[in-house]
């Protein structure tokens, strides 16, 4: 691998530990029944939109893996705890294969402006539900978080400069 693509990957690999660590701060603390929250219309569930957040994960490595294949499980979502879980290991596990040297069957661009890309906007909606639900999220000055690359598990660090 060229200096230019191993920065790429790098890079895309800090984007997994910032989706884990804005994603873990959307998900923590969330009150009973939240993953049932219904705003009205046809908005999807924040449970509906995690569970398609793990869907976009294992995507994003059947693509790393090559040929990629979607497989559409959010009628399997069960529960807030379960999808949590799914998040985090999925999120490990593609983080695993970025860090292995394996070749990759796409490009670290493409991995990110698809699944990673989507990944993120979809965290936004569920902070967004939180404080729609009246239990929203402290805001952060996430420029100064502690976010390391290959930190995608659920054990985050702690916020350094929140606000209300």
């Amino acid at each position: 691998m060229t200096a230019p693509e191993n920065e790429k990957l790098e890079m895309l690999r800090h984007a997994l530990a910032t989706l884990a660590y804005r994603g873990g701060k959307a998900v923590r603390g969330a009150p009973e029944g939240f993953g049932k929250f219904q705003p009205g219309g046809t908005v999807r569930t924040p449970l509906r939109i995690l569970a398609h957040i793990g869907d976009l994960l294992e995507w994003a490595q059947s693509l790393a893996k090559g040929p990629g294949t979607w497989r559409d499980g959010e009628g399997e979502a069960v529960d807030w705890e379960s999808e949590v879980r799914r998040f985090f290991d999925r999120l490990e596990i593609f983080d695993r294969h970025l860090a292995s040297g394996a070749p990759l069957a796409a490009s670290p661009e493409k991995l990110f402006q698809g699944p990673v890309a989507d990944a993120l906007t979809h965290v936004g909606q569920i902070a967004l539900l939180r404080r729609l639900a009246e239990a929203p999220i402290r805001g952060e000055n996430y420029f100064v978080a502690d976010i390391q690359k290959g930190k995608t598990g659920s054990e985050q660090s702690s916020p350094r400069k929140e606000f209300d």
